[in-house]
This record gives structure tokens, C-alpha cells and sequence, in this order.
């Protein structure tokens, strides 16, 4: 690489193409929204005043903060920022009350999407002509930032302010879609859109299949220019992309772990067992005080699941469910993130828990209000109502694939990428 670089030099290449080639040589072959904006020369702000809805995942190849590119930027009068669930900076935790600030760095004022309202009010977007979103999603409903983007495509529809969506990947990649669509009377914050657990869409595709499915509020469509990524593959996930992961929150620290959010997630909503969340592998274990490491391993790893082992572990998570507490359990080890029926892999894990345990049923263990929740992330109480009769994944597999093929066939008319 160092000959190479002092050759590029010597024959008089610009800085950028060497960035561009050592890139290429690391293994890097996506260009995010952000990228392309500023290849573009920020054609699409210019002589705008524009609102920027992000957190640290906004940011380029090289970690420059999206924040930072556009402040500094001659060409863009970047006039307010808008943070959500756990703030611009990232400064918050889960669920965190986040207040009006001003932005040390830049002096902006940054306007709070995850304390007093969720959505942006008429007074907050005063003086705005265009708002930019610019967040990495992970793939799965209920993490909130979906649910923001929603919400900001709402508020700027209402008030006539037209929307830029800087592209990033999916880091499940857009070929997977599991789980069933959320039924009425259980949208929220976790599950706003009739979409699957895993929706298989960019936060692009997914606002362009907003508006064209008349999905936001009253049926309303927002001004929405999606600036799209170049490189990336429905086949890819993170680690494919050649880009530097930036933990989209707390507990999200590393590129894989958006493959585990959704493998045990949903049952960590019921605060009966570890999921690591607390520990040094969030959403990678499933444990407790009553689980036998071995048993349940071996157990689990006999039922010959495509894509996964399951180990035996033993820890005391530092924080959150059971806390201080010395757990046993599984270290869930994905080993063909393409096969792994993530979403299940937690209900196989119950299932064969209350086989080895049956006294032992996480839905009673907990206190009864966390159904609420359990329900919102799953989309529907049918799952639960389903599977606690008898603990068997197969109560429950057609209600969880049935509804794949037909949103599959509706999502792909707003698939911009092959």
C-alpha cells in the first residue's frame, strides 16, 4: 500500500482520488447518501435553509459527522438540527427523556424528537425550507428511528417543507423479511407502520413506500427526494459494505449486532431473562439464574437450525435484568447470517426452555404489564395468545410467514436498488 500511495503521489493524483482508491483496496464499495450529496456539490440545498434530523450515525466513510459536513459547508445554510431517541450527539440512553439543547459544537439549536413531542410542531420547523434525515437504520421495526422518520415525513407534509433522505444500507440487507405486519390497534412507537418485523427496505426505499402507500397520517404525501446510495446490493449486509459501523445506540455497538437485535429482542421485552443487554454481548444470550447451561445448548443445537450455535454461558450481567445476578444460559454464535431464522430463534429458545422447565414460563415470571409491550413489537397479541398454549414455534410459524409474500410483492415497487 505504501508504494502504491507514493507512486499515486508522484504522478501528481489529487487527495480525493487517493481516498477513493485506498477505499477500494480496503474493501470498501458503498457510497452512502451523504457522499453523494457532497459529490454532487449539495445541489439539492442550495440557497435553502435546511433542518437536519440525525445522531452520530450520521456520518462518511472517513467518520466526518453528516452534523459537521454540512455546517462547514459554503454551499448549505444549515440553520437547526433535530435529534431522536437518544439525541444528536448520542449522549442519551434508552428511552431517555431528551430536552432542547444547543449544540456545543456547531451553537445550532437542536430541537428533540424523543421528549415533549415525537413530532416535530409548526414552531420548530419556523424558518425551514428543506429538512435532510440522515440516520443509519438496522433493519428491524421496532427500533424507533423508522418511527421518527415517519413522523418528520408527517410534520413536514403538513407544514409544505419537502424532505431529503440521505440512503444508508440496511445492515440485514434488503432480501430478508420476517415476521407479520402490524395489526390494527397495536401501531406505536415500536410498530408505527404496517410493515414486518424485519422489513427488508433502506430507510430511502422505506419513505419512498411511506408515501406511496399513503402510509403517514391522514393519508398524507410529503415532498421527498431520496439521495441514493451507489454500491450497494439487496445481497449485502454490514460487514459486506466496506463502511465503519458507529453504534446507532447504546446497546448497538457493533456491525453484527443489528443480526442479533431481532434474535432475542422481542423476548427481552419481557425483563424475565439476560439477553447480554447489560452486558458485553447486548442481544446475543439468552439466560437466567434456573437455565442449565448445557441442558438448553444441547438441546437447541439439536434441533439443527440452519445458520446458528448455540453455547453454553455463564456471567453476572452489570446492569439492566437481573442485575448482580448469576445467570446460565446460550450464547447465541451466528454462522450464515443469511439462513439464520433470526426472528425465531428466540421462540425456539422459549420452546425448548419450558420443555426443560416447564414450571418455569417467562410470561407469568413477568410482571403482567410487559405483555403490552411484548405484543407492540411483535405487531399483534395473536403471537403471544398463539405460542404460550402450548410453547411450540409451529403454533405460530403461518402467522409469522403468511403475510411475507404478499408485503414483499408491494414493498418491491419501491425497491431502488436490484
Amino acid at each position: 500500500m505504501k508504494t502504491i500511495t507514493i507512486s499515486l503521489l508522484r504522478k501528481g493524483m489529487t487527495l480525493a482520488l487517493l481516498f477513493f482508491f485506498a477505499g477500494t483496496l480496503t474493501g470498501q464499495r458503498v457510497e452512502t447518501g451523504i457522499e453523494t450529496l457532497v459529490r454532487n456539490s449539495f445541489e439539492i440545498l442550495k440557497g435553502k435553509r435546511v433542518g437536519l434530523v440525525t445522531n452520530p450515525t450520521g456520518v462518511d466513510s472517513r467518520l466526518r459527522s453528516t452534523v459537521d459536513i454540512l455546517h462547514n459547508a459554503p454551499e448549505v445554510n444549515l440553520v437547526a438540527l433535530y435529534g431522536p431517541e437518544h439525541g444528536v450527539r448520542g449522549e442519551f440512553t434508552a428511552g431517555e427523556y431528551v430536552d432542547f439543547e444547543t449544540d456545543p459544537s456547531t451553537g445550532l439549536p437542536v430541537y428533540s424528537l424523543y421528549g415533549k413531542t415525537r413530532k416535530p410542531s409548526p414552531e420548530m420547523l419556523k424558518g425551514i425550507d428543506i429538512l435532510v434525515y440522515d440516520i443509519q437504520d438496522i433493519g428491524s421495526r421496532s427500533y424507533t428511528f423508522i418511527s421518527t422518520l415517519g413522523l418528520v415525513m408527517e410534520a413536514a407534509a403538513e407544514n409544505g417543507i419537502p424532505v431529503v433522505v440521505l440512503d444508508r444500507p440496511n445492515p440485514l440487507g434488503g432480501i430478508r423479511m420476517e415476521g407479520a405486519v402490524t395489526r390494527p390497534g397495536f401501531f406505536s412507537f415500536v410498530s408505527q407502520f404496517a410493515i414486518p418485523y424485519i422489513h427488508g427496505m433502506t430507510v430511502g426505499e422505506l419513505a419512498t413506500f411511506l408515501n406511496g402507500e399513503r402510509m403517514l397520517a391522514n393519508g398524507v404525501v410529503c415532498g421527498l427526494h431520496v439521495v441514493k446510495m451507489s454500491g450497494w446490493r439487496r445481497d449485502m449486509h454490514f460487514g459486506d459494505t466496506g463502511l465503519p459501523w458507529v453504534p446507532s445506540s447504546p446497546q448497538v455497538p457493533h456491525r453484527d449486532t443489528p443480526l442479533y437485535y431481532p434474535a432475542t429482542g422481542i423476548a427481552g421485552e419481557l425483563y424475565a431473562v439476560s439477553i447480554g443487554v447489560g452486558y458485553t454481548i447486548p442481544f446475543q444470550t439468552f439466560a437466567a439464574p434456573w437455565i442449565n447451561a448445557d441442558s438448553l445448548s444441547a438441546s437447541l443445537n439439536g434441533l439443527k437450525l440452519p445458520g446458528v450455535i448455540f453455547r453454553p454461558i455463564h456471567y453476572k450481567p452489570y446492569f439492566s435484568t437481573l442485575e448482580g445476578k448469576m445467570v446460565h444460559g446460550v450464547q447465541i454464535h451466528i454462522t450464515d447470517a443469511a439462513a439464520a431464522p433470526l426472528t425465531l430463534l428466540q421462540f425456539y429458545i422459549m420452546q425448548e426452555a419450558h420443555r426443560l422447565w416447564p414450571d418455569k414460563n417467562l410470561f407469568t415470571m413477568c410482571d403482567p404489564s410487559r405483555h403490552a409491550m411484548f405484543d407492540k413489537v411483535c405487531g399483534t397479541d395473536e403471537v403471544r395468545n398463539r405460542f404460550t398454549k402450548n410453547f411450540r414455534v409451529s403454533d405460530i410459524m403461518d402467522l409469522w410467514t403468511d403475510d411475507i409474500p404478499a408485503f414483499r410483492a408491494k414493498a418491491s415497487k419501491y425497491f431502488l436498488y436490484e
